[in-house]
């Protein structure tokens, strides 16, 4: 890929981040007919856009910049004065500046993964002690909310279910429940804690389950995602269907 290209597609990336944040259901009613939007406040309000969710995604992926230094930079960009630096000096400090956002991204992971270890097993220890919850071998915690009349699953079926996952202090990060849609999957393709919990349901109930983090994602979940390492999740799920093979 010729320079040229590459500034093409980093544009368009940044142009993305300005445009992709909104939700079709979230945009303002068509303008009358008759009502003309200004050019220049058109160009203000998107430019500002474009800006405010660049930043929140280099935020969001624990990039700290210099915000003076970035306008300097875009501005001259724009023609508004020569470049202080060379081309050779940019790519130096862009090495440099990677290696360091590299290794706070990690000590961030690191104290992360320690604080959440901490808080799960402190809200699994006062939970096994609350009526009705069990504790199977593995550390799998589970309370039966309604027992269900149908047959139980095999590791190896697949089943249908409801469900709803929340971290321990109630943040919700998946749920088929919200969107009214029920998921399908081979039960020994999951985490480990479902595997195991949902072959201890019948077909019709419902359970909550409190799942220990190396049953659950461990120090590897999804990257970007709001589970972080070491963390304990809970799941409230309905087993609708084990699916004939």
């Amino acid at each position: 890929m010729n320079s040229t290209s590459r500034n093409l597609t980093f544009a368009a990336a940044i142009l993305a981040l300005g445009l992709g944040q909104g939700r079709a259901d979230d945009a303002p009613a068509e303008p009358a007919e008759t009502a003309k939007p200004d050019p220049e406040a058109v160009r203000r309000d998107a430019s500002y856009g474009i800006g405010l969710n660049f930043g929140r995604s280099l935020k969001g992926d624990g990039v700290e910049l210099d915000v003076e230094r970035f306008m300097a930079g875009l501005k001259a960009a724009y023609g508004d004065g020569e470049p202080e630096l060379t081309d050779a000096q940019i790519r130096v400090a862009m090495q440099a500046f990677q290696l360091q956002v590299r290794e706070a991204q990690r000590a961030k992971a690191e104290a992360d993964a320690k604080k959440n270890a901490e808080e799960g097993e402190k809200f699994l220890a006062a939970n096994a002690k609350k009526k009705g919850v069990k504790t199977t071998k593995s550390g799998l915690q589970y309370k039966v909310v309604e027992e269900g009349t149908g047959a139980s699953p095999k590791a190896t079926d697949v089943v249908k279910v409801h469900y709803h996952g929340t971290l321990i202090d109630g943040t919700v990060f998946d749920s088929s429940v919200e969107r009214e849609s029920p998921a399908t999957f081979p039960l020994n393709r999951v985490i480990s804690g479902w595997t195991e919990g949902l072959q201890l349901m019948k077909v019709g109930g419902k359970t909550t389950f409190y799942i220990p983090s190396e049953l659950a994602y461990g120090k590897n979940p999804r990257p970007g995602g709001p589970i972080g390492p070491n963390s304990a999740l809970v799941f409230e799920v309905e087993l609708l269907e084990i699916i004939p093979k």
